[in-house]
């Protein structure tokens, strides 16, 4: 009955803040767009530069050179908390709501120049290494930040309209208190997707990369 009763918290808060998703969705996606869009708009030079660093990476990895999968947990675990949290923070001070939409679309650029590049240089062998190296870790980080990028435009207007219409519709501590249990689940969600990337990606990395060569 409690699970069952959690699932209808959710489901109902869904259904009350389904435009707020869906925009949040839709710029994330207009991100990845625009990424992809970049490595179209990129000249030859500047592609064979890139490409050649990449090369450098892939020979690394299959070499065994590149960090221990501890470092690169952690490195990835407090990147991606930075990232996060600092989008958290900027939903509690009201101002920094546009920052936040910058930073969830820049994070779709990255995704989109990231699998773009790959496809784009190396077709289907590039597909499959943005397929084990790129899509696994953020079918968990894109949920992530989707949601903190969301609650922290909610948190923002909620702030906004209490401030400006004097309407206390839930006391400041209730607010933040909401706040921060969003803020513990995406903490497990940015500790799973870089356990993911520094344990299994660099694995699967390597045997992609033993089958295209």
């Amino acid at each position: 009955m409690r699970n069952h009763g959690i699932k209808n918290v959710l489901t109902q808060h869904i259904k009350e803040h389904s435009s707020t998703y869906l925009f949040v969705f839709v710029l994330f996606v207009m991100g990845v767009i625009f990424g992809a869009i970049i490595v179209n708009s990129m000249n030859i030079t500047q592609k064979e530069d890139l490409y050649y660093y990449l090369n450098l990476f892939f020979g690394q990895v299959s070499d065994g050179s590149i960090a221990s999968a501890s470092e690169m947990f952690q490195q990835s675990f407090l990147h991606n908390l930075k990232y996060l949290g600092l989008m958290w923070v900027l939903g509690i001070s009201i101002i920094g709501l546009p920052i936040i939409l910058i930073m969830l679309f820049l994070k779709g650029m990255v995704v989109g120049f990231t699998v773009g590049f790959l496809v784009n240089q190396m077709g289907w062998g590039g597909f499959l290494l943005s397929f084990v190296s790129v899509l696994p870790q953020n079918l968990i980080l894109i949920p992530a930040f989707i949601v903190t990028s969301a609650t922290a435009i909610m948190l923002s207007l909620k702030l906004i309209r209490q401030l400006f219409l004097k309407r206390m519709l839930d006391t400041p501590m209730q607010l933040f208190t909401k706040y921060a249990i969003v803020f513990v689940c995406i903490f497990c969600l940015a500790g799973l997707a870089a356990a993911f990337e520094g344990y299994a990606s660099p694995l699967l990395m390597k045997s992609v990369i033993k089958i295209i060569s």
